[in-house]
């Protein structure tokens, strides 16, 4: 089946919302890409369904949500960055306000990566399906109470790295 004007239209428009939905679970960009192309191929597949009364966007990021948390699952080398109810709150934030969404998970993308690498660890392990505090602690033989001060840590200048971005933006 061939592609209506309008779905390519929506197509192309979406492409950056959904990478950069994607790059906040995925992290890395070259990976999120693959996994961008994954999800345009299967969008592409399924364009006979998209139904032009409807939202574009919404449908659209439901593939990408689907399509990354299969390339993760995939991938165990990388652990997930967050359980299926957190992503499918980032994929509602990417369709009510993108544009505010994209700064604020690009500057995210930007400030994960500026972690050190046991930071994002941490990070990572903690919004894994599954991951408690608890069991954190109990892996790393510390206490409960100092994994979490860690992770308020790591939040907190997670917080202050994305407002410091987002200032810098906002002034330019």
């Amino acid at each position: 089946m061939e592609a209506s004007a309008e779905f390519i239209a929506q197509f192309t428009h979406a492409q950056r919302y959904l990478h950069t939905f994607i790059i906040s679970m995925v992290w890395n960009p070259s990976e999120a890409e693959d996994v961008l192309q994954e999800t345009n191929l299967v969008l592409w597949q399924k364009s006979g369904e998209f139904d032009p009364a409807r939202p574009f966007l919404p449908w659209a990021i439901r593939f990408a949500q689907l399509q990354t948390m299969a390339w993760l699952k995939k991938r165990q080398r990388q652990r997930v960055f967050a359980s299926e109810r957190i992503m499918a709150l980032l994929a509602d934030e990417v369709t009510a306000e993108p544009t505010a969404l994209e700064r604020r998970l690009l500057a995210l993308g930007d400030c994960l990566q500026k972690l050190r690498p046991e930071q994002r660890a941490l990070v990572a392990k903690r919004y894994e399906p599954g991951g408690s505090v608890t069991a954190m602690a109990a892996a790393a033989r510390a206490t409960p109470g100092a994994i979490s001060d860690r992770l308020r840590r790591i939040r907190l200048s997670l917080h202050e790295c994305i407002e410091r971005a987002l200032a810098r933006e906002a002034a330019l």
